[in-house]
């Protein structure tokens, strides 16, 4: 037994599933079976008992759920956090806690009551005390997280649960000892991942497979290097052991049916304290101001759904509707996010919907002067196609050539200030650019609120036919022209990336199956923006959805690439560290990269010279033997024009006229494929690997 570890439990004598505050409890009123449930709690009560010191509160009839003591506060040294439930049903648990606090001497530090706080359900130190994990989203409020940070003089890492099977931080994470980490990586959005990603390096992070999760093997109770859970498979037993961890499973069935497991029915009350951390809350906080037909519109509606998808939290301070069909209404809301480049992401988009920063009305644009020619200050406005002012001089400037994704770039004239929106190629030393969310403001017709969405990669994606034939043959011949030292050209576009195809193209240029890679400035921008920040064109790669503020992601890679000079020497720089581009520089693949009248930025590396951007495809076409097409309609069709005959070309892309357009052109070197590139790539690295010799095993027809 570890005298110096203590935990908080509670006998499930009046435990039930009385009502319905989170899934696991649909479907489960009054099925649990009381005996069961009984002895199910004791065996995990006997098992911590022999492992640390167990204190009992007493159950109270009619909470049912008092059971899970976890969710009584948050408890660091003698100082107690009580508990703010979010639900009625729980509500009447928190005198009782409180009063077990001040009798166990606890000082107990009490949130206001309209601000939801479910204790250590929702929040998880560190189990080497250097920080604490603070989640928010269903039952707890992002605006706490400041005062656990005063109360507990700690450094609170906010995260955003997003998964409402996961309504409680402990139900899917749990730090262990050694600076390890069990967690399940779909609970969380975008921006909590990479908070994860950050603070715990890749070899101490367990992420657990979906059936693990849901048998809560998150909501474990782990003491020094054992952990003790409800259930885990055979694989997540086998990757703790590896690490030093001995595994206890204890059923725990009748709590999963209310929603909690082991971590749930227990509380550590003997919480050390680090005493060279101190508190730091990360979270910021913005009152915006919104006028106008507010009800009519939806755009109220719209703002505080982007502020929670967006990772954040609000407060209506104040909401005046106006009285008549005719009238307009006004409201404040205060806004938070975990960080201030969140927080400025969000607003960002509610000023597009009409919204300012309640300040706004004192308060001028923020301004950078422009130090390098085509490069923008960082954090600079992105823009919009909606009409926009901003505040110079306590005067509001329209916005002049607006267009979107651009900067506003100021400068004075003998007329005054002028403000437009510019391209970050065409940024001129001496000029100014706003940056920030302060002083914009956008004007939109109400009723386009309505129907008009600001965002980007809303289309499905079409199923694919079996291809295994034809990379079959594919393979081979790449294997063949390999190993005699020939040469095979790429032209790709942004689609690879898209698809998840990036990884794969990556294999075949360092392992020498590529020679030259062709293609517009769209592919290397979201190539690298993957390497950078995990995304493509603003979609999280991993799990394939939107990220609020993603649509700043590509200019945000171009701005850093141009930064640097060229992708070489981002590369060489170490800011580059792996991806399609990556893997050209590093093994002296050339590669062309053609503009088009689209392209953002562009990338230093981009020809926008057309005639120019043609030579450079010819010079790296020369005695090409094969040309591998990868989801580029005009790129593809440019490069058909400019090949002899007698080159094998393979197209590949999801549309079929695409596919039929380079065919047409009467060789009978050429294949076409109708699938996804991703995919596609997929099946073909896989084949090539299953390829242990460069001669043919089997005659192919």
């Amino acid at each position: 037994m570890t005298d110096s570890i203590r935990f908080l439990m509670c006998a499930p004598e009046h435990y039930d599933v009385d009502y319905v505050i989170n899934p696991w409890m649909e479907g489960n009123i009054h099925k649990s079976s009381q005996a069961r449930a009984v002895e199910q709690w004791t065996g995990l009560y006997r098992c911590l008992k022999d492992r640390a010191i167990v204190d009992l509160v007493e159950p109270q009839k009619g909470w049912p759920d008092m059971v899970f003591t976890a969710n009584a506060g948050l408890v660091l040294g003698k100082t107690a956090i009580l508990s703010r439930f979010f639900h009625p049903e729980r509500q009447g648990e928190e005198p009782h806690f409180k009063a077990w606090f001040e009798e166990q001497g606890f000082t107990v530090c009490e949130l206001p009551k309209d601000l939801p706080f479910e204790g250590a359900g929702d929040a998880l130190l560190d189990r080497s005390g250097r920080w604490l994990w603070a989640g928010y989203g269903f039952r707890s409020e992002l605006d706490s997280h400041p005062y656990l940070a005063k109360w507990l003089n700690i450094e609170v890492l906010s995260l955003h649960l997003v998964d409402e099977r996961f309504y409680h931080l402990d139900t899917c994470f749990c730090p262990l000892a050694g600076g390890y980490l069990l967690y399940y990586p779909p609970a969380f959005d975008f921006y909590s991942n990479r908070t994860i990603e950050m603070r715990v390096p890749p070899e101490k992070r367990i992420a657990l497979s979906e059936p693990d999760a849901v048998n809560f093997a998150c909501n474990a109770v782990n003491i020094d290097r054992v952990v003790v859970m409800n259930k885990a498979s055979d694989a997540l037993k086998g990757q703790l052991e590896e690490k030093g961890f001995e595994v206890i499973e204890t059923p725990l069935t009748e709590f999963l049916k209310a929603g909690g497991a082991a971590k749930c029915l227990t509380l550590r009350v003997t919480e050390p304290v680090d005493a060279d951390v101190s508190a730091a809350a990360l979270v910021q906080s913005c009152t915006i101001k919104m006028e106008g037909h507010l009800l009519d519109s939806g755009s109220v509606n719209r703002v505080l759904d982007l502020v929670i998808d967006g990772g954040g939290s609000f407060q209506v301070l104040n909401f005046n509707l106006g009285e008549q069909r005719q009238s307009t209404s006004s409201t404040e809301i205060r806004i938070s996010a975990p960080s201030q480049q969140v927080l400025e992401e969000i607003v960002a988009q509610s000023i597009e919907l009409g919204a300012m920063a309640l300040s706004q009305d004192e308060q001028d644009a923020h301004l950078e002067l422009v130090t390098q020619a085509g490069v923008s200050p960082d954090d600079f406005y992105v823009t919009t196609i909606y009409p926009t002012e901003v505040r110079v001089n306590g005067e509001w400037v329209r916005v002049q050539k607006q267009r979107m994704d651009g900067a506003i770039a100021l400068t004075e004239t003998s007329n005054g200030t002028v403000a437009q929106c510019k391209l970050l190629r065409d940024l001129e030393i001496g000029e100014r650019v706003v940056t920030g969310i302060g002083g914009i403001r956008t004007l939109r017709k109400e009723r386009a609120l309505k129907n008009q969405e600001f965002g980007f990669m809303s289309a499905g994606v079409s199923s694919e036919r079996r291809v295994e034939l034809v990379v079959e043959q594919v393979a081979w011949e790449l294997r063949q022209i390999r190993d005699r030292g020939g040469k095979v050209a790429v032209t790709a576009g942004p689609v690879v990336i898209h698809t998840g195809g990036a990884e794969h193209l990556s294999s075949l240029i360092r392992q020498g199956y590529v020679q030259a890679l062709l293609g517009g400035n769209a592919i290397a921008v979201h190539d690298m923006e993957q390497a950078l920040l995990g995304t493509s064109l603003g979609v999280d790669m991993k799990r394939g959805v939107a990220v609020r503020g993603g649509h700043r992601h590509h200019l945000n890679t171009i701005n850093t690439i141009r930064r640097h000079g060229s992708i070489a020497k981002a590369v060489e720089e170490g800011v580059v560290t792996h991806g399609v581009m990556y893997e050209c520089v590093k093994n002296n693949v050339p590669f062309a990269l053609a503009g088009s009248i689209r392209d953002d930025g562009p990338l230093p590396d981009t020809q926008m010279d057309l005639l120019k951007a043609q030579a450079e495809y010819t010079e790296l076409l020369e005695g090409v033997e094969m040309i591998l097409m990868l989801s580029t309609m005009l790129h593809s069709i440019g490069v058909g024009n400019m090949t002899p005959a007698g080159v094998k070309m393979v197209c590949v892309d999801i549309n079929p006229a695409v596919v039929t357009k380079l065919s047409d052109r009467g060789s009978v070197e050429s294949t076409g494929v109708v699938t996804d590139v991703g995919l596609f790539l997929s099946l073909l690295v896989q084949q090539l690997d299953r390829l242990t010799s460069p001669e043919p095993t089997k005659t192919l027809v």
